[in-house]
C-alpha cells in the first residue's frame, strides 16, 4: 500500500512556448468539487527574476496498482492575455502562493490523486509547539523516483512560533533541508486522530529558503531555514 500522501504532490514544469524553463513542486487542493493545483506564485510569474512562463505541465498517475502508468497534462497560464491563476495579499503584502483551477473533464478518468481539502488544513492558531515534526513533500532539484514518478519527502520541524506571522509576514519557519525545485511543496504534519482516511494535515506551502548576507562561506553553514505560508490563504484563493 502506498501512503496517499505521495499522491497529493505534483512536479510542475514551466514553459515559454516550446522552451522548458524551470521545475517546481505543487499539490492538489479540492473545495466544493472544484480542483486546484497549488504552488508558489513565483513559479507562475517572477518579474524580478525575468521568469514569465505561459504554460505548465504536470504528471498524474492513472493506475493505483501500476505506478509506471501516468499521463502528462498541460495547462495554459494565460487566456486572451489574462492570467488564469489566483493569487492574494494579506496585511503583510503579497503572498507567495498561487492556485490554478483544473478542468476535471480533461483529467484522465482513472486519475489517482489525493487532494487536500479545507477540513485537512490546520488552523493558524493550532497549538503546535516549536520543534514539532513536519514533512515537506516535493521534488528538490527535480529529484524524484523517475520510474514511479513519486515525490520525495524531507523531514524537518517547526522553527518559529506557529500561529505568529514571522516578521509580520503570513508564514512560519521550518528547519528542513530544501532546495530549488521545492517551491510550492506542501508542508504537512501527521494527523494522529483515529479513523482518519487521510492521516495528514496541511500546515503550509513552502516558498523559499533563507540565508544571511553576513554568513561567511568558509566559516558558516547555510542557515537552512525555510518559510511556509500558512495554509489558511487557500480559503481565500479558492472561494
Amino acid at each position: 500500500m502506498i501512503d496517499p500522501l505521495l499522491f497529493c504532490a505534483a512536479r510542475i514544469t514551466t514553459y515559454s512556448g516550446p522552451l522548458r524553463l524551470t521545475d517546481a513542486s505543487g499539490f492538489f487542493y479540492e473545495r466544493a468539487h472544484r480542483l486546484f493545483l497549488v504552488t508558489s506564485r513565483h513559479v507562475f510569474l517572477d518579474d524580478a527574476g525575468g521568469h514569465r512562463p505561459d504554460r505548465i505541465e504536470f504528471i498524474v498517475h492513472t493506475d493505483a496498482a501500476d505506478l509506471t502508468a501516468w499521463a502528462t497534462l498541460s495547462v495554459l497560464l494565460y487566456r486572451d492575455g489574462v492570467s488564469q491563476w489566483r493569487e492574494g495579499v494579506d496585511s503583510g503584502g503579497a503572498v507567495d502562493v498561487a492556485a490554478i483551477e483544473l478542468e476535471r473533464d480533461v483529467l484522465p478518468a482513472s486519475a489517482v490523486m489525493h487532494p487536500f481539502r479545507p477540513e485537512l488544513c490546520a488552523a493558524a492558531d493550532a497549538a503546535l509547539p516549536p520543534g514539532a515534526p513536519v514533512l515537506v513533500v516535493g521534488f528538490p532539484l527535480s529529484f524524484f523516483d523517475t520510474r514511479h514518478y513519486l515525490p520525495v519527502v524531507r523531514s524537518g520541524s517547526i522553527a518559529s512560533a506557529y500561529g505568529i506571522r514571522f516578521q509580520g509576514q503570513g508564514y512560519f519557519l521550518t528547519d528542513a533541508r530544501t532546495h530549488r525545485g521545492t517551491s510550492g511543496a506542501p508542508v504537512v504534519m501527521r494527523n494522529t486522530a483515529p479513523g482518519s482516511a487521510f492521516p495528514w494535515t496541511l500546515l503550509g506551502v513552502h516558498s523559499a529558503s533563507f540565508d544571511m548576507q553576513t554568513r561567511e562561506d568558509e566559516l558558516d553553514e547555510r542557515l537552512g531555514l525555510g518559510c511556509a505560508w500558512y495554509a489558511g490563504i487557500l480559503d481565500a484563493l479558492t472561494r
